[in-house]
């Protein structure tokens, strides 16, 4: 792969990504939860922190960064649009911009609805997309700052990556999330044995993220608004995607 790729849990259910470029020897660190976990990785493995980027300026995606940039100097790199609420940052980006993790390109993609100024960003050589609260394990973050038209769009902007995409999510909430799932969903098989799988490993404290582009557009219901099955189970046939959806996560929302 073009990118190493380690996933850190953080905090009671969050998750921090260390991507390590092994060509150059350059890391990125996809949010900070919790300096501590991230600090051990770095010194078991001795990867060599080069970058930082924040998706969002939520506390439990941020509050480690003064501790981490105590012992690991990096670039901090986060969105021009929510640079009043982030910590202080070396670049902002936008939708668009281009990033990198030592040799490998990426790009960065506004995904705006969980908070205004959300980012995600995609290294399509290392077929790994990092959404945060954004797209998530069969789900997607509650919409607390946008809309919920705003937030369908920007679920569909990471619908539209290859198939293959790795999703790197910020949360371990995934067998939360499936319960929900089968409310809306029931009678997909695809659905009915993730969420078996997703069970079992929750049993035994294994990760469920990542997961992967093609897996979400199965399974995940924020992104089957235009499912026929969906909108018959939910009576609304034939209804706008971005309605099936604003009702989908208002189901979610009081769940």
């Amino acid at each position: 792969m073009a990118l190493q790729i380690a996933t850190i849990p953080c905090l009671a259910d969050n998750y921090a990504f260390l991507a390590h470029d092994t060509a150059t020897g350059a890391t990125g660190l996809i949010d900070v939860p919790e300096a501590g976990p991230i600090m051990d990785f770095l010194d078991e493995t001795g990867w060599i922190l080069s970058d930082i980027f924040l998706t969002h300026h939520h506390d439990d995606h941020v509050q480690g960064l003064a501790q981490i940039l105590s012992r690991f100097p990096a670039r901090v790199i986060g969105a021009a649009a929510d640079v009043a609420r982030l910590p202080p940052l070396d670049l902002t980006v936008q939708e668009g911009d281009r990033v990198e993790i030592g040799s490998v390109d990426g790009r960065v993609i506004d995904v705006s609805g969980h908070t205004n100024g959300h980012i995600a960003l995609h290294f399509p050589e290392a077929q790994a997309a990092f959404t945060a609260d954004s797209l998530m394990a069969l789900g997607c973050g509650r919409v607390f700052e946008g809309t919920k038209p705003q937030m369908y769009a920007s679920l569909q902007k990471l619908a539209a990556l290859p198939p293959d995409t790795v999703i790197f999510s910020g949360h371990e909430y995934t067998a939360a999330n499936g319960k929900f799932a089968l409310t809306i969903d029931p009678e997909n098989p695809d659905l009915i044995s993730r969420v078996q799988l997703v069970d079992a490993a929750t049993a035994v404290g294994e990760p469920t993220v990542p997961s992967t582009l093609a897996v979400e557009l199965a399974t995940n219901p924020f992104l089957r608004a235009d499912d026929p099955a969906i909108q018959a189970h939910l009576g609304m046939e034939g209804a706008d995607p971005v309605d099936v959806f604003t009702e989908i996560r208002t189901r979610k929302d009081n769940f």
